[in-house]
């Protein structure tokens, strides 16, 4: 049997794996990348003409979601969570141990694999659980866990409070050559904190929580990661002294890595307001921390950006603000942010925004994807910078809808997600996306 091929034609391709940043035509055959040239010959292939101002990427991966299946499925499946990633322009996420039970048996993974792939939409890599239960106590079969198909370890949502068992993790990790990705919180210091700590807080009447309650796990898991080889990646990093730790481990040889939310490099303390799609775990800081974060994600100290998409049902947002839990969703939203307040206002290249999404996150959970070399999977993420979108969060795939950001008018879509070469979703709102739909390929004798 063969598969017709398809020519994506006269795109502007920026693939910073390859050093690509121009006009170049893409081959796929089946699953695969089978070429990127100037004006490839079709051979049979099936043209498919990109439309002037789209921007042809590696998929873009979310290293750090939360689909809530198996247990809460009344906030997101992992049919629904898939199907927001695509929405999103992402192919594939890598989904955290919180779920009921928690992803610390092999059991566990492997329902969630399962789920996945009868999605059929985005790639879903499970994160599995440091310790048992994410109780901080007993550590998990890490090696069982792996081989089930988890891509790292975690306990996000509780800090890992010892540093023995941090340090244990990392050893074992290592061994298995995945990272131990770490909530970053100081539990005392932190505890009974809901905003970050200053004068908003104070205004609110809200208890605050300082920078420092995450620095100082940075600091400790900096360090262990020197002490062990293993490597510690810092989630949803948001304090200026994180990113100071981060940078003096880096400049020590230090195998630590880290990602920031776009809640965190757009919103500070000073956005907030009696309204619980504001609350979120670690919080909006001050404007000083905020404008680190820009820092970072322009002089390459930051690794990824991710979404810590947190999903909750709007019954448990509907309360008062100290009792709401923490989180907001974030696959939907995280592109347009990304080009309205990155790009657009010349924070980064859109290559160093490409890089931030797509090999980055792939390098460090040891994942394919990244690049659209010859014979990597046929994953693309096709960007509209200069469509203008409003976000409707009535409109979102999440089932969930806790999002600060509803209304928001931001230049900069999502045109395109292709999966496996197959196109997963198109946006309604990019004009010429519908053409980018090929069939799905044809097999012929």
């Amino acid at each position: 049997m063969t598969t017709q091929a398809v020519v994506l034609k006269g795109g502007h391709v920026v693939d910073p794996a390859q050093g690509i940043d121009g006009v170049v035509d893409v081959r796929i055959e089946g699953s695969r990348v089978a070429a990127v040239g100037v004006d490839l010959p079709l051979d049979g292939g099936l043209p498919v003409e990109v439309p002037a101002g789209l921007v042809v990427c590696p998929g873009f991966i979310d290293m750090h979601v939360h689909f809530r299946e198996p247990g809460q499925e009344h906030k997101e499946t992992i049919a629904s969570g898939a199907a927001a990633a695509v929405a999103g322009g992402f192919v594939a996420a890598a989904c955290m141990p919180n779920t009921e039970p928690v992803n610390d048996h092999v059991g566990v993974t492997e329902e969630i694999v399962r789920k996945a792939g009868e999605a059929g939409l985005a790639r879903v890599y499970p994160i599995g659980a440091v310790s048992v239960g994410s109780q901080g106590e007993r550590m998990t079969e890490v090696r069982a866990l792996r081989e089930a198909g988890c891509v790292g370890i975690s306990d996000d949502g509780h800090p890992v409070a010892s540093a023995l068992l941090m340090r244990r993790a990392l050893e074992y990790a290592s061994m298995f050559g995945m990272p131990v990705i770490d909530h970053c919180e100081e539990p005392s210091l932190a505890a009974g904190g809901v905003v970050h700590e200053g004068y908003p807080a104070t205004a609110l009447g809200l208890r605050g929580q300082p920078g420092e309650a995450e620095s100082i796990m940075v600091e400790r898991d900096v360090s262990l990661s020197g002490l062990t080889g293993g490597t510690v990646h810092v989630a949803h990093m948001s304090a200026r002294e994180s990113l100071r730790a981060v940078r003096s481990g880096k400049e020590r040889g230090i195998a630590v890595t880290c990602e920031v939310t776009p809640h965190h490099f757009v919103l500070t303390d000073e956005d907030l307001r009696y309204d619980t799609n504001f609350k979120m775990n670690p919080p909006l800081r001050a404007a000083a921390d905020r404008d680190a974060m820009l820092e970072g994600l322009a002089d390459g100290s930051i690794d990824a950006i991710a979404t810590d998409h947190a999903p909750h049902h709007a019954d448990e947002k509907a309360v008062e603000f100290d009792r709401a839990p923490f989180g907001i969703i974030g696959l939907e939203t995280a592109v347009s942010l990304s080009l309205d307040r990155l790009v657009h206002r010349d924070v980064l290249s859109m290559r160093r925004l490409v890089e931030l999404y797509a090999p980055n996150p792939a390098r460090i959970l040891g994942v394919e994807g990244g690049t659209l070399a010859p014979g990597s999977a046929a994953d693309f993420t096709i960007l509209a910078p200069d469509t203008t979108v409003e976000i409707a969060a009535d409109r979102f795939r999440s089932r969930a809808r806790n999002t600060p950001f509803d209304g928001w008018r931001l230049r900069g879509a999502v045109a395109a997600t292709i999966v496996d070469g197959r196109v997963v979703y198109t946006s309604p709102l990019v004009p010429g996306a519908a053409g980018l739909a090929w069939p799905a390929p044809a097999t012929t004798p």
